[in-house]
């Protein structure tokens, strides 16, 4: 009686819950070795990757413009997102129990959700770079200043941890009563508003205006900005000049058209259409695959980076 008596006491910013199980793969148990191994191999390539591009950026003076700026930035939040995922991803394939404390669980979401949105807003501000410098190449120097280039990044830095902290806020604020196991291998916001006893309408509010803005408003300013890029190759005489304006932009296409891909599969759709299984394939290919390939994209289709990395690996040599 008494800890009924408790239970209704619970004010809206306390829970019952002190630790959620994720499911990960538990119920693909045949499966566990490989994905021990692949997620192992791609979370070690992640990092040795992006580390490489912020150590070429920041050592290369040929690499000191604006578009490799950005793409420091990039390989930062791709760093903050693989390792917000997968060490406890790899610790649950590899222990008999895969619980997250509360707090752990909410610092998970804090994290995920400030990476994914910085690297959303990155892609667009990367996209508007290449605009400036294909579409008014006279003026670019002129536009795209160090204090321009500052400011863009520290804005999309602190924008999206504002938006982190509010929907992470927002779900510290709900009761959860039980039961207690995410349909995921990471903290995410809509399985936990399944697991929420309490009105989530405020949540879902939030969240759809996030995907809004990241997903939509954000993806339209790409589009323009992509729009106006081809727009302006195609009216080029010399075949030669397109191939080279094409090339400037082309590595930042395929990974805008990667990341774009993956992250609507997983969020825009509605909630009472959550797929666990369909989820947890999207969130590999955002969260873990997009974060390892965007290295090897642009190392391997960028003059610049491969001579900047054929110059890096020997004075690491000798």
């Amino acid at each position: 009686m008494q800890s009924i008596i408790s239970t209704m006491m619970l004010s809206p910013n306390q829970t019952m819950v002190t630790e959620f199980v994720l499911q990960g793969f538990s119920e693909h148990p045949s499966l566990r070795l490989l994905l021990i191994g692949c997620f192992l191999t791609l979370y070690t390539m992640a990092l040795i990757g992006n580390t490489v591009i912020i150590a070429l950026v920041t050592s290369s003076n040929g690499l000191h413009s604006p578009m490799y700026f950005f793409l420091c930035n990039l390989a930062t939040m791709d760093i903050v997102c693989t390792s917000s995922v997968l060490p406890k991803a790899l610790l649950g394939l590899v222990s008999e129990e895969n619980t997250i404390s509360f707090k752990g669980c909410m610092a998970q979401l804090f994290f995920l959700a400030w990476a994914t949105s910085s690297e959303l807003l990155l892609l667009t501000v990367m996209a508007y770079d290449r605009y400036v410098a294909i579409c008014h190449p006279l003026h670019y120097s002129s536009r795209m200043i160090p204090h321009l280039c500052g400011a863009l990044a520290l804005g999309v830095w602190s924008i999206c941890a504002l938006n982190a902290s509010i929907n992470t806020g927002l779900m510290t604020r709900l009761s959860f009563c039980g039961p207690k196991v995410i349909t995921h291998f990471f903290c995410e916001i809509p399985p936990l508003l399944l697991l929420s006893c309490s009105p989530t309408y405020v949540n879902s509010i939030m969240t759809l205006m996030a995907d809004a803005f990241y997903g939509g408003i954000n993806f339209f300013f790409t589009l323009l900005s992509y729009g106006y890029i081809i727009a302006s190759i195609l009216r080029m005489r010399s075949a030669e000049g397109k191939k080279k304006a094409f090339s400037t932009c082309s590595s930042h296409l395929i990974v805008v058209c990667v990341y774009y891909t993956s992250v609507f599969c997983a969020y825009i759709s509605p909630a009472s259409s959550y797929s666990p299984e369909r989820s947890k394939v999207t969130s590999v290919l955002y969260s873990v695959l997009s974060p390892t390939l965007n290295p090897l994209i642009y190392t391997l289709r960028n003059k610049d980076v491969k001579l900047a990395l054929g110059r890096l690996l020997p004075s690491f040599s000798h």
